[in-house]
């Protein structure tokens, strides 16, 4: 591998408008059945507030948002709120009593409290039912659902990501192209895994999938000391982290020349996943995509070795809203950013994913993983 990669130069990313969150979600908790809504998971109140710590919580109201965090983020926490703009006013506290007296300071006698049901344990619901006059009431998904459209600044970053696992793939063929077989699977994977870093990405978006020959066949296959094999299935899972936001893609091909099975599993697939790109657009359904999906690997023979969802939201995590499968009937809007990753599992022969993150459109979806799809490597 050359020391002569030339990556490509910084680009500004568009400024993210978090200013605007706060605003749409009092709108939207017009709606819910709490007077106050408390959150506790860290991946919403960095959206809403752009603090990026590890310990806080966020009191929102109908006039007044705050933050309340740990000496820790004494510093951090004023300066990351004033560079997003958001109106947040922020608390330092030195102990855990202090905190819980500043989180009883800001409720309104006899408001009705809402807490994030998905994100707190049963316990700490019991802890709050005792703080308060009236008994606290659960709130599910309210920023998640928020969260679903991406602004400019959004998209502009998972977009970045994507770029940056595109070209760390691209380094990545050109070496195994000429001796795949110099690696196990955990020293690919570290090896693409460096290759991002590189490119400037934060971190990885999950644990980099590396999955030969049998190994593919495991959906989520955790990288092995099992030696790369020529004429074998290659599958790779793999996405970056950039500012924040994350990007997901799947490739799978055959160093060497496949078997007549291999490439009859990769062309359904490819096909499959082509029909559910096509299908992406403002308007569609998340069970209408997964659907036409797999009804062509059914078709084909193979539906019941397609043995998970066609696809889910990307953003801040790997797996947000919505999920596309065929339980889910949401309907896609303009901003919002998925993935549509059919596959074919095999225990005897191995399994072939191929996936893109798409930005939904008005009439179409945009691949912002761009990664050439082929089979023979």
């Amino acid at each position: 591998m050359t020391n002569q990669t030339s990556f490509a130069p910084f680009t500004p990313m568009p400024s993210m408008d978090v200013a605007a969150r706060l605003p749409r979600l009092r709108e939207v908790l017009a709606d819910e059945p709490c007077d106050i809504l408390v959150l506790s998971n860290l991946t919403n109140i960095l959206w809403l507030t752009g603090f990026a710590g590890s310990a806080g919580t966020v009191v929102v109201t109908d006039t007044e948002c705050t933050l309340i965090t740990d000496g820790r983020y004494a510093f951090q926490a004023p300066e990351q709120i004033a560079a997003a703009g958001s109106a947040v006013e922020v608390q330092i506290s030195r102990s855990a009593k202090e905190q819980n007296q500043m989180l009883l300071a800001t409720l309104e006698d006899g408001a009705v409290v809402g807490l994030e049901a998905e994100h707190i344990s049963w316990a700490t619901q019991l802890s709050w039912a005792e703080k308060l006059s009236q008994e606290p009431v659960p709130i599910n998904g309210v920023v998640e659902k928020l969260r679903r459209r991406k602004d400019a600044g959004e998209i502009a970053r998972i977009a970045k990501a994507a770029a940056i696992v595109d070209s760390a793939l691209e380094e990545i063929f050109q070496v195994l192209a000429s001796d795949a077989t110099q690696y196990a699977e955990q020293d690919l994977a570290a090896d693409l895994d460096h290759q991002i870093r590189r490119r400037g990405a934060s971190e990885l978006a999950f644990e980099t999938i590396v999955a030969a020959g049998p190994n593919s066949a495991l959906p989520h296959a955790r990288p092995s000391s099992r030696k790369i094999q020529r004429g074998e299935l290659l599958l790779i899972d793999v996405g970056a982290v950039y500012d924040g936001y994350r990007s997901d893609m799947t490739r799978t091909f055959s160093l060497g020349q496949p078997s007549e099975a291999e490439a009859e599993i990769w062309q359904v697939v490819r096909e499959a996943q082509q029909l559910g790109v096509e299908a992406v657009r403002a308007g569609s359904t998340t069970g209408a995509i997964d659907e036409v999906c797999r009804h062509r690997i059914k078709d084909a023979g193979w539906g019941e070795a397609f043995m998970h969802s066609t696809g889910h939201g990307v953003g801040l995590d790997i797996h947000e809203q919505p999920a596309v499968s065929a339980k889910t009937k949401e309907v896609l809007q303009a901003g919002e950013i998925i993935t549509v990753e059919p596959g074919i599992y095999l225990q005897d022969l191995g399994g072939v994913r191929l996936e893109d993150t798409v930005l939904v459109q008005p009439d179409a979806c945009l691949p912002l993983t761009k990664t050439p799809k082929f089979l023979t490597l």
